[in-house]
């Protein structure tokens, strides 16, 4: 078995285990596919998970070790003046619990009766004379494409629900939090004559207006589907479900040859 992958977990991290949580990434995997939500969460089998993009993580790394820096400072960064906003990296003592994928800004709901919790990259707090104080909510993101970076493509709109439970999420331990968070996208160059052994990036700041009404909604949504004894039907663009479905008619074709196959989780 793959040292990696294990697809059984302990129950524990399982829903109505001790350990478990409602993290921002399994919302999101509720949205995407409310099937295979059930089937990570609920029956304890998770999906196979893609490989670390480790560039990303340096560059991640690298933009907080240096926003912090101006952190102690008390400064704004270069960046935040460059593209006009009025803020600077906020300091809580909190803040590297909040930045832990482990733990993470959270919230125990007390309807639901589980926590809800996601790990920011950042926090800035506005210096405006208009909402002096506000927390503006900061996600660090790198890729590497020709021409501007932007927020248009629908598989970001993870991104932009990502930003809006995070800002949920602070509003719920009661801070002021602005609407506005903005996105530090790291765009790396391909367009240079020659390498020198090290990767340069155009960075730009993105700002994006959310809006989290939909997280309450949600919430009940998935509480409702992890009590619930049916295995709710999945996403049709799900191509996880997709797979095993095909895997399953496949199988089941093949063993109609020779014996009655077993039934199975999507008969």
């Amino acid at each position: 078995m793959s040292q990696y992958y294990k697809p059984h977990r302990n129950p524990n991290w399982n829903y109505d285990g001790d350990r478990w949580r409602l993290s921002r990434s399994k919302i999101d995997l509720f949205i995407e596919c409310p099937r295979c939500f059930y089937i990570d969460n609920k029956l304890g089998v998770a999906r196979p998970r893609g490989y670390p993009f480790n560039l990303n993580s340096a560059v991640d790394h690298l933009l907080k070790k240096e926003f912090d820096t101006y952190r102690r400072s008390k400064t704004a960064h270069p960046l935040q003046t460059e593209f006009g906003v009025d803020a600077i990296p906020y300091q809580h003592p909190d803040l590297d619990i909040w930045r832990d994928n482990f733990k993470g800004v959270a919230y125990d709901h007390p309807q639901h009766g589980f926590t809800v919790s996601g790990a920011v990259d950042d926090v800035w707090v506005s210096t405006a004379k208009s909402n002096t104080g506000e927390l503006m909510v900061v996600d660090y993101k790198a890729t590497s494409k020709d021409g501007e970076v932007g927020l248009d493509a629908d598989w970001q709109d993870s991104y932009k629900r990502q930003m809006e439970v995070y800002q949920w999420l602070l509003r719920r331990n009661g801070f002021a939090v602005s609407n506005t968070g903005y996105f530090v996208y790291a765009n790396g160059k391909t367009d240079l004559d020659q390498f020198d052994a090290k990767l340069e990036f155009d960075i730009k700041v993105i700002p994006y207006t959310g809006d989290d009404s939909w997280v309450n909604e949600v919430l009940r949504d998935i509480k409702g589907t992890l009590e619930s004894s049916l295995i709710p039907e999945s996403n049709s663009d799900c191509e996880y479900c997709q797979y095993r479905e095909a895997v399953d008619k496949v199988v089941g074709n093949k063993n109609n040859n020779s014996v009655t196959p077993k039934k199975t989780l999507f008969d």
